[in-house]
C-alpha cells in the first residue's frame, strides 16, 4: 500500500513544479511589462519625456523674416527685398512655378488639354522646398487629374475652378504622402489651351 502511495504523490508533485514554473514565468513577464510601461511613462528613468518638435510649415504674416526663405541670389545694390502691401491677407503668399506644360487627354473625349501652372502658399518656405522636391510625383498626379477631367469643365469657368481645387488637392496629397503635411493654398493657371 505504501507504493501505491508514493505512486500517487509523484504525479501531484510533478503537477505542481509545472505550476509553480508556470507562475514563475508568468510574474517575470507581469513585472518586466510593468516596469517597461512605468518607463515608458516617464515615471520611472529621470522622468524625462521625449516631446515631440512641430515640426510642420507655419504660416508667415507679412513683415515676418521667414527662416525657410530660398535665399536671394543677387548683388549688392540690386532692388531690396519684396516690400509687402498693407491690405489683403494678413500673410505673406508665395508662389511656385512649374517650368514645364502639362498635356494630356481628357476624359472620355478626343480632345487634349495644354496647361502651364504656378501654386501659392502662405506658409513658410518648407512647402516651396518640397514642391521642387517631388515635382515629379506631382506632376504625375497632375497629369493623372488631368485625364480625369470631363471635357466640359475645359470651356466653362466654373469647371476650370473645379479642376483648380482638384489640383491643389493633388499636390498637397503628393506632399502629405511625402513630407507629412500639404501646405499649397492655391493653383494658377499660365495657360491654357485645348485642342
Amino acid at each position: 500500500m505504501s507504493d501505491k502511495q508514493d505512486k500517487d504523490a509523484k504525479p501531484a508533485k510533478g503537477k505542481g513544479m509545472l505550476v509553480k514554473a508556470v507562475l514563475g514565468v508568468v510574474l517575470v513577464a507581469a513585472g518586466g511589462g510593468g516596469t517597461f510601461a512605468l518607463v515608458q511613462s516617464g515615471v520611472v528613468g529621470g522622468g524625462k519625456k521625449h516631446v515631440r518638435e512641430d515640426n510642420q510649415p507655419k504660416l508667415v504674416r507679412k513683415g515676418e523674416e521667414d527662416p525657410y526663405a530660398p535665399k536671394a541670389e543677387g548683388k549688392e545694390g540690386e532692388a531690396p527685398a519684396d516690400i509687402d502691401g498693407e491690405g489683403g491677407s494678413e500673410f505673406r503668399t508665395s508662389y511656385y512655378n512649374f517650368t514645364e506644360d502639362f498635356t494630356s487627354n481628357l476624359k472620355n473625349s478626343s480632345a487634349l488639354v495644354q496647361i502651364s501652372i504656378a501654386c501659392s502658399t502662405r506658409r513658410d518656405g518648407r512647402v516651396l522646398m518640397w514642391v521642387r522636391k517631388h515635382e515629379l510625383a506631382i506632376r504625375s498626379e497632375i497629369l493623372v487629374v488631368l485625364a480625369d477631367t470631363p471635357e466640359e469643365d475645359a470651356f466653362t469657368p466654373e469647371g476650370k475652378e473645379r479642376l483648380q481645387k482638384r489640383l491643389a488637392g493633388a499636390i498637397n496629397k503628393v506632399l502629405t504622402q511625402t513630407e507629412g503635411f500639404g501646405g499649397v493654398d492655391a493653383v494658377y493657371f499660365k495657360s491654357f489651351l485645348v485642342q
